[in-house]
């Protein structure tokens, strides 16, 4: 595909054009498991994700950026055979893409450890049990690790 013809004023940007490398994280609003947890705001996930480019950028480190988005996931469970309870709880969904020309130069492994790192600040800051990665074709699932008490 050739994008040197313009179009209305508009002309391709030089090294834009690239592979598709577009990202989403997803991390519930409710705390834990179960109806009666907190229910943090989005504008709590948006701060989170905010927090950790800032940080990253004060200190001269690479960062990915993104759009937020609320959603609300829908799902059954059964605590019984005879007993099928639905349930919805709401989502951050983080979106966005490593584009070509702002970061031709991160290797996959790169961005991969990125999402995780900003995935885990998300998921501590709305108490997430577990968060969700999606990367180009693939998709994986963090989740915090069980305290083991130390007995003295």
């Amino acid at each position: 595909m050739t994008l040197a013809r313009r179009f209305d004023g508009y002309g391709p940007v030089r090294g834009s054009l690239g592979p598709r490398r577009e990202f989403k994280i997803t991390l519930g609003l409710r705390a834990g498991y179960g109806p009666r947890g907190r229910i943090y705001d989005l504008e709590e996930a948006i701060r989170a994700a905010h927090h950790w480019m800032i940080g990253r950028a004060h200190r001269g480190e690479r960062f990915l950026t993104g759009m937020f988005a609320r959603g609300e996931v829908l799902y059954a469970r059964s605590a019984r055979k005879d007993e099928l309870h639905a349930d919805r709880e709401p989502v951050a969904m983080f979106t966005g893409e490593a584009l070509p020309q702002g970061r031709a130069s991160l290797a996959d492994a790169e961005v991969e450890a990125l999402l995780n790192e900003l995935a885990a600040e998300m998921a501590r800051t709305l108490e997430q049990e577990e968060v969700h990665i999606a990367y180009r074709d693939r998709t994986w699932t963090l989740r915090r690790a069980r305290r083991t008490v130390s007995k003295s």
